[in-house]
């Protein structure tokens, strides 16, 4: 290497103009995006598998960031300015057609399928047409990670903030970016991304992350750090002559590390974890622009390696398959409701919504996004009205176009007409609070009469009280069923940690009857120190079961273990294992495999009902004061 070759650094020591358009095709991007939504599509098509797979969002986001911004710098080096109207021209022909085609074809089908996979549709349509989906999810309180009720375009919460990004960021790149000096722009962008990536981690609320997980400026840090990326980028040099040997190969490297990384990530980190806000999404934005960079390096191994044919041939396609695989395994599940996870067959129905969604996603690609992005509305709508006047197939396709738009507006149109106003999953909520609403009052502690005939103490309904949260809700009318007179006092979305001060509320009160039954494990882990709390409030006098909880979240086997433990260690503390009874039974869960229906609740109730005549068949504990005349060991 000569003296001259080996001096010069990639361009970030320098601000001379781009040695290369910035507007060649970055290699590698493709086998990137490959990744991201595969690793989607199994996070939501084989639940359990891939519990991190949702991460697949997060790189699109660098990746998109990282292009568009590429692209803005290109043309105002090229042209001299940045034409607004035309760069949002060719982001409507990238998207709507595809999206059209998908609620159309969607809504139409879950009209036939019929039943919660109505529910909420029109939001959700309004949401998805003004790219204000995650805004709208997060009014209505959905939860990504959570499946209540089965929302049809759930995955359109994505697509919203790049959008929002697509509307404002060529705005300010024209008034503000390349208007201030290079080292500012990269302070700025920065700053921008870190502020992102905090607010994310200090706004998190403990066990509901839908607010800073749906939410643009909380999530926007990966789209800053791509367009970050593009601007660090824009003088490195495309001849690999001019990058440092060791350079090279330390970015490649660390390329393949961090793709390694990212892998790792998305078989092993929980959606449900406050550690995934506070810096393991933050770090999937990071590892994601090191792979970036490491294609941008001439001669790249890792690029050529993300070349590879099959990647790239879902890559170009990648848009369409993630649009499609969601709402296509919603409206499989709602149509085949007895392919439950107890069947065995829950991946079968995976890999038939996998199937669908590939060839939905190529013919799309092939015959609406390839000709609208290349030629235009207008070029691709003569060529249909010249079909009219032509004979043979030109007119059959035309026909059959026609006839499909007018079915798909047709069908969603009724849809809208029909759609439910709730699930039956909020339905049975509903009716456990409107039963709450309708008990009176409680009333003071009562006192067991020993001289009364009826069933045992703890099998009576005046002499229990149930705390809880929407499961309990969801098995009211059964509860005041089977235990008349019970006091039950549940919530939706309330955790172990609020127990201790609910109880003391009730006993200070006088109303905390001598049976106390705890059932929230559901929503978030418990604490050995929450339990110690709540034993010591009821006292010695009063006896305690336990629920455990049932939930496809990663807390709920170490609840389930605490819970059993603690039981285990009290005389008068019992185990109603609400998780083992449901496991042949998982069919009679609602598609959250949380909630339940009428026979889901006669096996919870009947679960607790075990554990209280356990408690009943217990032999009473001794007097103390009688030991005393008891002979003591010498």
């Amino acid at each position: 290497m000569t003296a001259s070759t080996r001096n010069v650094a990639p361009a970030l020591a320098r601000d001379s103009t781009p040695s290369a358009p910035a507007t060649s095709r970055v290699a590698g991007l493709d086998g990137l995006r490959a990744f991201a939504v595969a690793v989607v599509v199994a996070f939501h098509l084989t639940p359990g598998a891939v519990v991190g797979g949702y991460l697949g969002v997060d790189v699109f986001f660098v990746v998109s960031g990282f292009i568009i911004t590429r692209l803005l710098l290109a043309e105002r080096a090229r042209t001299g300015g940045i034409r607004l109207g035309g760069f949002w021209r060719r982001r409507a022909r990238r998207l709507l057609p595809a999206l059209a085609v998908l609620l159309l074809v969607t809504s139409t089908v879950a009209l036939f399928v019929g039943g919660d996979v109505l529910v909420g549709l029109g939001g959700q349509l309004f949401g998805a047409v003004t790219f204000s989906s995650n805004w709208y999810y997060i009014a209505t309180g959905s939860d990504y990670f959570a499946e209540t009720a089965p929302e049809l375009y759930r995955n359109l919460w994505s697509l919203a903030v790049e959008e929002q990004f697509y509307l404002l960021w060529p705005v300010l790149v024209l008034l503000v970016i390349v208007r201030i000096a290079r080292p500012t722009r990269i302070v700025l962008l920065a700053a921008a991304t870190v502020a992102s990536a905090l607010a994310m981690a200090l706004l998190l609320t403990p066990g509901d992350p839908t607010r800073v997980y749906y939410g643009t400026g909380t999530h926007a840090f990966g789209l800053t750090l791509g367009a970050l990326l593009a601007v660090v980028s824009q003088w490195w040099s495309a001849r690999p002559l001019e990058w440092p040997r060791a350079a090279r190969r330390a970015l490649g490297w660390a390329g393949a590390v961090a793709l390694a990384g990212l892998v790792a990530l998305a078989v092993w980190m929980p959606g449900t974890a406050e550690w995934t806000y506070s810096g393991g999404l933050q770090g999937v934005a990071v590892l994601t622009a090191v792979v970036i960079t490491a294609a941008l390096v001439p001669a790249s191994p890792l690029a050529r390696g993300l070349e590879l044919p099959p990647l790239r041939w879902v890559g170009e396609r990648s848009y369409g398959i993630y649009l499609w695989h969601w709402p296509v395994f919603v409206l499989l599940v709602a149509a085949l409701p007895s392919w439950r996870a107890d069947t065995g067959l829950a991946w079968a129905l995976g890999g038939i919504a996998a199937a669908v969604t590939v060839v939905a996603a190529a013919l799309s690609y092939r015959f609406i996004e390839t000709p609208i992005r290349r030629d235009g509305f207008r070029a691709v709508a003569r060529r249909w009205a010249a079909g009219w006047r032509r004979p043979g197939r030109a007119v059959v396709a035309s026909a059959t176009a026609t006839l499909l738009v007018l079915a798909g507006t047709a069908g969603t149109a009724i849809a809208l007409v029909t759609q439910p106003a709730e699930s039956e999953v909020q339905q049975r909520i509903e009716e456990g609070q409107r039963a709450l609403e309708q008990t009176p009052s409680p009333s003071p502690t009562p006192t067991a009469d020993a001289e009364q005939p009826g069933p045992p103490v703890q099998l009576r309904g005046d002499q229990i009280t149930a705390i809880g949260d929407s499961v309990m809700l969801a098995a009211v009318p059964e509860l005041q069923a089977a235990f008349p007179g019970i006091q039950i006092d549940a919530a939706v979305s309330r955790q172990m940690s609020v127990a201790p001060d609910l109880i003391q509320g009730l006993r200070d009160a006088g109303a905390l009857r001598p049976v106390v039954v705890l059932a929230l494990g559901t929503n978030g882990s418990i604490s050995v120190d929450a339990l110690e709390r709540v034993r010591q409030i009821i006292g010695p006098d009063r006896e305690l079961v336990v629920v455990t909880a049932q939930a496809p979240r990663g807390w709920i086997p170490t609840v389930n273990q605490r819970l059993a433990a603690f039981a285990w260690q009290y005389r008068n503390v019992e185990l109603a294992d609400w998780y083992t009874a449901v496991q042949p039974h998982l069919g009679e869960l609602a598609r959250d495999q949380v909630h339940f229906g009428h026979v889901g609740a006669g096996i919870f109730t009947a679960t607790i009902q075990e554990a209280l005549q356990r408690l009943a068949a217990l032999p009473p504990l001794r007097d103390e004061a009688a030991d005393e005349s008891l002979p003591r060991p010498v």
